[in-house]
């Protein structure tokens, strides 16, 4: 049984019960990532999420560590580019307890100062692992040069001089103005018994107050470019991407589609082409991250630098192949397939339905059922990909992003890139 309600302080709470299940996963969401946070702020929002766990009025971090623990469940968070999680998954015999802690966490932190200093450096250790692994890097690369300025550029951990001006003040002021009842919500998905749910959220719940006040958003300008960063890596690391559409875009459904077939899965056009056909890369794909207000497609290729200017001519072919060919009846319903049963699957997880729920909440204010998705995915035809690839990838809007060992020829490719030609027997 699915169902929403919203708790006396305006909390809106969103739950599915799933009674042939042991588990239940318990998730307080906050629409507050690093988007919202201003040039002097880069960071907050995830320092904020560390210090989440740092210790309350009843519990220190390691008790909270150890109340989780000693039940067998899990507890974890993570911070987006706009929103923020914090979720437990225990056992349904445990529920009161997953909710008292949770709310317990999100209410009545502490923000000890000794604990603050000591979650920064290792926010800087995460910093310096991130920048030790160029696959993940370059991610945030393409974005900084694809979105220059905008907060959606920044990067989520922010950057060692914030981290390290953030005070407690800081920290309190922040969430006092995003961690409110109408900026969140609270999803659970498992078994219970609702009538419990029911008391329990309200009893944990209640305290969490405040009033939210919308700011604006800064105007998303993006236009095609190219950025390489010398770093002495093994491999070339490159990203290429343009901007996607936004989630309640109408044409999202067909670049999930194309964004299959392109680079999703070992049967993809990039797949096949760069690594099976052509043995140039162990490890390419593609990625789409709708937001608000805007979108991001990009292409992922690993490759050495001898191979770099080949890789990038045959990703170019690719793309305006789908301009201008039809994708072929049975790859088109491959793709189709494929988006079904990876989504159907993922609902056998308490966790993935949970987060689903909050997702449908968060951001259309509504239940998406998964019928409904899948219902949008078939009607997707193979006009529509040729439609909005052409809408897509121009020499415009196409936007590269490239590290590794680089020498000053490489600018040269970098630079023309889009008129390299790739032939069958490259």
């Amino acid at each position: 049984m699915l169902n929403q309600t919203k708790l006396d302080n305006g909390l809106t709470l969103v739950y599915e019960q799933i009674p042939n299940v042991r588990s239940v996963a318990i998730g307080f969401w906050v629409a507050c990532g690093s988007r919202n946070e201003s040039p002097t702020e880069q960071g907050i929002s995830h320092l904020l999420e560390h210090m989440l766990f740092k210790g309350t009025e009843q519990r220190s971090a390691r008790k909270i560590a150890e109340t989780i623990d000693a039940v067998g469940g899990h507890l974890n968070a993570f911070t987006t580019k706009e929103y923020t999680c914090y979720y437990v998954k225990i056992l349904d015999q445990h529920l009161r307890l997953g909710l008292d802690l949770l709310a317990d966490m999100v209410i009545n932190p502490l923000f000890a100062p000794e604990e603050l200093e000591k979650e920064k450096n290792v926010i800087l250790e995460e910093v310096r692992m991130y920048e030790d692994n160029p696959d993940e890097l370059i991610y945030d690369l393409l974005v900084q040069t694809l979105l220059k300025d905008h907060p959606l550029g920044h990067p989520i951990l922010g950057t060692p001089e914030t981290i390290l001006k953030t005070s407690r003040d800081d920290l309190i002021r922040y969430k006092e103005r995003f961690y409110t009842p109408e900026n969140s919500c609270l999803a659970i998905a498992g078994n219970f018994e609702v009538g419990q749910l029911l008391k329990e959220c309200d009893a944990f719940w209640r305290k969490l107050r405040g009033s939210f006040t919308p700011a604006e958003g800064t105007p998303v300008q993006t236009n095609g470019t190219t950025c390489l960063r010398k770093k002495d890596t093994e491999q070339v690391h490159l990203c290429i991407g343009v901007p996607g559409f936004h989630r309640q875009h109408p044409d999202r459904y067909a670049l999930l589609v194309l964004n299959n077939l392109l680079g999703g899965n070992f049967s993809s056009r990039l797949f096949q082409e760069l690594r099976e056909e052509r043995g140039l890369v162990y490890s390419t794909g593609t990625y789409y991250a709708a937001f608000r207000d805007t979108g991001l497609f990009s292409i992922y290729a690993g490759t050495s630098r001898k191979n770099f200017a080949r890789v990038l001519a045959l990703i170019w072919k690719e793309l305006k192949r789908l301009r201008a060919e039809p994708v072929p009846p049975e790859e088109l319903n491959r793709a189709k397939e494929q988006i079904k049963g990876n989504l159907w699957l993922s609902l056998e997880n308490t966790t993935n339905r949970m987060s689903r729920l909050a997702k449908s909440q968060l951001f259309y204010g509504r239940f998406i059922p998964p019928e409904e998705v899948l219902a949008a995915v078939e009607r997707v035809t193979a006009e529509d990909l040729i439609r909005i690839a052409n809408d897509l990838f121009t020499e415009e809007q196409v936007t590269l992003a490239a590290l590794g060992p680089f020498q000053e020829e490489d600018e040269v490719i970098a630079k023309g890139w889009k008129n390299n030609v790739a032939t069958d027997s490259d």
